[in-house]
């Protein structure tokens, strides 16, 4: 993807350091747009389409972490990328940025040919999941327009909820997602779905993937949620 047709919603309430920002991802090629506070990148994001959206947790009025929720609630943004950047530099400041819907999270002070490489990457999946390009990870490829599943060159066969399922961890390899995510992300939040739905999903997925004894893909993060690469 080109990076002129990227736009980029920058949240900042520092001037500076919006300024900083703004400055570099422009010399990128990224089209920018600003917002100062909370309220003015809800706004934003009311009036135009963004390719991605880095996010301040410290913001006046309306908390980066609220806009964040916010936006991975809405159909039309859910699947917007959100990099999360804080002063905040605590694990578990970092895993409650994540829970609330991020796709990444980098404290303060970042190093800005990380934050510049984590953004093409997140760019790249999120433009070939909306093209409708087939998902690659490891050994495992996902077309979510054929709907075709193949491990190694072999086709597996898996129930449209797998399916889902699957797509929405290969999505964003590495990341964590908690079971209440996964519900809403999948199942979109049934108030009559439990949470040991995901794992009884997720045993089926397993079987159907692990052909002829191949290792697990899927890795489950004791206490918090399940993975994939």
């Amino acid at each position: 993807m080109s990076a002129l047709s990227a736009r980029i919603l920058l949240v900042e309430d520092e001037p500076s350091q919006r300024a900083v920002l703004s400055y570099n991802l422009m010399r990128e090629g990224y089209q920018v747009t600003e917002a100062s506070d909370g309220e003015e990148a809800m706004l934003f994001t009311e009036e135009a389409e963004f390719d991605l959206i880095l996010l301040d947790w410290m913001l006046p009025a309306l908390s980066g972490i609220e806009i964040c929720r916010r936006l991975k609630r809405h159909k039309r943004t859910k699947d917007v990328p959100v990099i999360m950047l804080s002063a905040r530099a605590e694990d578990v400041d970092k895993v409650r940025g994540l829970d609330t819907g991020a796709d990444d999270y980098l404290a303060k002070p970042y190093s800005l040919p990380e934050l510049l490489a984590r953004i093409r990457s997140h760019l790249r999946r999120f433009r070939a999941a909306a093209a409708g390009e087939a998902l690659v990870v490891g050994d495992i490829s996902l077309n979510p327009v054929t709907h075709r599943v193949e491990r190694a060159g072999a086709e597996v066969t898996v129930g449209p909820t797998e399916f889902r399922l699957l797509a929405t961890l290969m999505e964003r390899p590495g990341r964590v997602w908690t079971r209440d995510q996964l519900l809403d992300r999948v199942w979109q939040s049934s108030p009559d779905t439990e949470t040991r739905t995901v794992d009884v999903h997720i045993g089926r997925l397993r079987k159907a993937l692990n052909l002829a004894g191949a290792p697990d893909p899927i890795r489950t993060v004791r206490g918090s949620g399940y993975a994939i690469g």
